[in-house]
């Protein structure tokens, strides 16, 4: 028998995908941290409208507990059968989108990292959160030129200063309730904290969802500078920390959502005429493979017809494909909100 009962409303996808027979086989297993098939389930059990409901917590969960993380990945990402996974971090050089700013407000893009060694976030101690910030930190201080910068520890920094960051939103709350029952939130605030360059266009977060969220942002049109600064702090952060990886699902995170190339790239675009033809901008967007969001983020509304659009596909494509699909994309966008 199942041990393990979900809410009956429940559409999860690891519900689905965890039979009683994958169930028995799985659930005495620990991983050498001892990550169990129960902590990694808990916030789908919670939370009865989690659409995954599964967590890693180490990069060793991904293959102790394949027979249920595999269907899970198999079916949110698509098509990934036989698949080997090839990062692809090179510089690029695509015209600017919107030169003189009319449809673009803003670019950002932003990679998830876990290091190799450490138990991800919802399976960390103190102690080893402690470990891992310090490990990080040292990192960041070896970044040079315009990825140089100050970081700001959510324990010991001024208060005035942290106040300035949430501000102008260069800071992270503490994490919603899904990730609260996975145990990502323990020790909160404690060991977190926030990178940013003195030209505010690079930020990393520590120990938020994972071990570093490394964002490239400014307020214009310009990708290619925007991933090309992004690049930069990758290969940079690579010559002193070693991450998480896997040769079917490329980069590890804690969410089997964002495995592969662990990358988000998008604009916020405003399309005041687009909006009142949104099934115009859903079929470009569903043919570029590109997402949708509210003003704000996901499960937010459309404010002032500012739409965050950005890349669905994170497995199985590599980081600059992902770009030059959304380039094109955009470009698609821009000339049909322009034609109407």
């Amino acid at each position: 028998m199942n041990p393990f009962i979900f809410p009956k409303e429940s559409n999860s996808l690891v519900k689905k995908h965890l039979s009683q027979k994958i169930c028995q086989a799985l659930e005495h297993l620990k991983t050498d941290s001892g990550f169990t098939l129960e902590k990694a389930i808990h916030s789908g059990l919670k939370n009865p409208d989690s659409a995954i409901g599964i967590y890693a917590g180490d990069a060793q969960s991904y293959q102790t507990f394949s027979p249920v993380f595999d269907p899970v990945i198999l079916e949110y990402h698509g098509g990934v059968e036989n698949l080997k996974h090839k990062s692809d971090i090179r510089e690029l050089d695509l015209p600017v989108l919107d030169p003189e700013g009319k449809y673009i407000l803003s670019t950002r893009i932003r990679i998830a990292r876990n290091l190799k060694g450490f138990s991800f976030p919802c399976h960390m101690t103190l102690s080893h959160r402690r470990e891992l910030e310090k490990k990080i930190i040292m990192a960041l201080s070896c970044l040079k030129g315009n990825l140089k910068g100050n970081y700001y520890s959510f324990e010991h920094a001024d208060k005035k200063e942290l106040k300035q960051l949430e501000t102008k939103n260069f800071w992270f709350q503490k994490g919603d309730r899904f990730q609260d029952a996975a145990g990502i939130n323990s020790d909160f605030p404690k060991c977190r904290g926030v990178y940013l360059s003195f030209d505010k266009q690079l930020m990393v977060w520590v120990n938020e969802e994972d071990h570093l969220r490394i964002i490239s942002l400014e307020k214009t049109s310009d990708l290619s500078k925007v991933y090309n600064r992004l690049c930069q702090a990758i290969l940079s952060l690579n010559q002193t920390l070693a991450f998480a990886w896997d040769k079917t699902y490329g980069h590890l995170t804690s969410c089997p959502t964002n495995i592969g190339t662990s990358m988000r790239a998008g604009v916020h675009i405003q399309l005041e005429k687009l909006e009142q033809k949104k099934e115009i901008l859903f079929n470009i967007t569903r043919a570029c493979n590109l997402q949708i969001r509210g003003t704000c983020g996901e499960k937010t509304k459309i404010e002032n017809a500012v739409f965050d659009i950005s890349n669905r596909q994170r497995l199985g494509i590599s980081e600059s494909r992902i770009i030059q699909n959304l380039h094109a994309g955009l470009l698609a966008i821009i000339k049909a909100e322009k034609s109407i």
